[in-house]
């Protein structure tokens, strides 16, 4: 019986040192246990508490549109043409991604933005007064991926500043300007609108 209780208190004696000598064996190569960093202390409160180089404006800037005579503000992440790439790209900074294939979505799942290409000066794409959108995302019909609608003041027409879809269908009808659409589809979401902001 001696041996017995012997034998069994010599085997657990050795299951106990084989765990204590198994297990840094997980960090052989020297490598110390990394100690929480400040910048890691916030890694589950979100994007928003990364310890970066830079600012998320310096990323994609936000940009300043209409939607129902509200300030709405944006990003352009891909446009379906090269050349518009180009333009936002020199408007705003960071490159814009060209996708050709985003002009092969089905018109039905597109909403609309109107950009000017002429008019009174403002912070437009082509430096004339801001975008305005067909709908914001608290909408059963948004979409961030848009149809471009390029907006011309005819010759003789007062330009002014336009604040939502019923006063461009207005001046429209009146022949103050025309409306164009050359088969560009741009992907801008819509982040911060007056209802609401994501």
């Amino acid at each position: 019986m001696r041996s017995k209780i012997g034998l069994m208190g010599l085997l657990l004696a050795l299951i106990v040192i084989s765990l204590f000598s198994l297990t840094p064996l997980a960090q052989q190569d020297g490598t110390a246990t990394p100690e929480p960093t400040q910048a890691m202390s916030g890694m589950g409160d979100g994007m928003g508490s990364m310890d970066t180089d830079f600012s998320s404006d310096e990323l994609v800037p936000l940009v300043r549109g209409i939607f129902n005579g509200e300030d709405v503000f944006f990003i352009h992440t891909e446009t379906s043409d090269e050349a518009i790439s180009t333009i936002l790209t020199d408007m705003m900074g960071p490159v814009l991604v060209t996708v050709p294939m985003l002009a092969d979505i089905p018109e039905e799942l597109l909403a609309n933005v109107y950009v000017f290409t002429n008019g009174i000066s403002g912070a437009g794409p082509l430096g004339f007064q801001p975008d305005i959108f067909d709908n914001v995302p608290d909408s059963p019909e948004y979409s961030p991926l848009r149809t471009l609608n390029l907006v011309t003041w005819q010759e003789g027409s007062t330009p002014r500043l336009l604040n939502n879809l019923a006063e461009i269908d207005a001046a429209h009808e009146a022949e103050e300007l025309i409306i164009e659409q050359p088969g560009v589809v741009i992907n801008m979401p819509i982040l911060v609108w007056s209802e609401g902001q994501r």
